[in-house]
């Protein structure tokens, strides 16, 4: 399985980092190796202030061929999952002009909630993530740079999908810190998803 996640993916979120907006996808990899549930559980560099990023993810429902376009049958379900960000790591990463995958990638990074299958994408979904108790994000798929489409289009032009992979879609502004321990919930009112959590 692959991962591929969307970096700035909102106007707004690549602002309040003081980025350039993006004029193509910005992508960058993840292990499957940092992929956990909701729940309490294993995370490296613990002790460490992380960002959460929230975002919607999908996942890949067959295998493609190289350009192959969008398609309904291109993914078969939607979640919601946290990217975690080891923000001052990166920003060395990023001045030095190295990659960021220590930052990015590591045991625990990529939080994933259970999947719903049978979503319109091509509807509008808003979703909401609450850090103890208090909302912080609010991420709406029509404020997004690139569409869900225009990201599998784009991922599937230098690497063709493979069913079962995932697609982090980037996060809205908002983001934060966090740290091990603390308690949060994830939601998207229209399709009855409610899950909390718990770095």
């Amino acid at each position: 399985m692959d991962i591929y996640c969307i970096g700035r993916n909102y106007v707004e979120h690549a602002k309040e980092l003081g980025n350039e907006v993006p004029t193509t996808p910005l992508v960058f990899l993840s292990t499957e190796g940092s992929l956990r549930s909701l729940q309490d559980g294993p995370v490296a560099f613990e002790n460490e202030e992380f960002a959460y990023e929230a975002e919607f993810v999908v996942r890949v429902g067959k295998d493609h061929m190289i350009n192959e376009q969008y398609s309904d049958e291109s993914l078969d379900a939607l979640t919601l999952g946290i990217d975690l960000t080891r923000r001052d790591n990166q920003t060395i990463m990023k001045d030095k002009g190295h990659p960021w995958t220590t930052a990015k990638s590591f045991l625990g990074s990529k939080l994933l909630g259970d999947f719903i299958v049978g979503v319109d994408l091509s509807k509008h979904l808003e979703f909401e993530f609450y850090l103890e108790g208090q909302l912080k994000q609010i991420g709406k798929t029509e404020l997004m740079i690139f569409s869900i489409p225009q990201i599998v289009n784009y991922l599937n032009s230098f690497s063709p999908l493979k069913k079962g992979d995932l697609i982090y879609t980037g996060t809205p502004q908002g983001v934060g810190a966090i740290k091990k321990g603390e308690k949060f919930d994830l939601k998207i009112n229209s399709l009855n998803f409610h899950q909390s959590g718990k770095l």
